[in-house]
């Protein structure tokens, strides 16, 4: 149960206050445990981000696979992969996907959270082979690149709305820059 206390109160932090936020004595704080207790779970700030991509991912990476499962046309199934990605931005097991980009990770934990996220763009390979693409796992990895880079417009609080990068995106990659 402590551990389950101190992910929720790591995505709150991550949430509230990016990575910057996530301190031992924060997480102490949130959960009323006291800072060297916070130690007898996790051993750095790294482990915490760790954990939370190695529990939450999967459940993102299911509600991306289950929008596109709803969908039959392939053009839809790549709508819905760049739509629920997006739309889980703001959801808080997010952050944690996102805050992999932080650096504080050793090289064993990025190659984890690395292949989960190959299983991702997994995800849409076969829609992309679909619509005749000769290099469907290539095409992927770019597609998720927008996506990627969308997401972070998102973060950032851009002078765009987050539904105007939606649709851009959404754009991008079902007609290309050809608009």
């Amino acid at each position: 149960m402590q551990r389950g206390a101190l992910l929720d109160a790591a995505r709150a932090l991550l949430s509230e206050g990016g990575t910057e936020a996530l301190s031992f004595p924060a997480l102490a704080q949130r959960t009323g445990l006291a800072r060297s207790s916070v130690y007898e779970y996790f051993r750095s700030r790294a482990a915490v981000v760790e954990e939370l991509c190695a529990v939450d991912f999967p459940v993102w990476a299911a509600e991306v696979e289950s929008a596109m499962a709803a969908k039959e046309l392939p053009e839809e199934k790549i709508e819905a992969y760049v739509r629920t990605q997006l739309a889980l931005v703001g959801d808080r097991r997010h952050r944690a996907v996102v805050a992999i980009s932080a650096g504080e990770l050793d090289a064993g934990a990025r190659e984890r959270i690395r292949a989960a996220h190959g299983g991702l763009i997994a995800m849409v390979v076969e829609a992309l082979g679909e619509l005749g693409h000769q290099q469907p796992r290539l095409t992927a990895m770019l597609l998720q690149g927008v996506v990627d880079a969308a997401v972070r417009r998102i973060e950032l609080g851009a002078a765009e709305d987050p539904q105007q990068i939606t649709e851009t995106a959404v754009a991008m990659a079902l007609s290309g820059v050809a608009g």
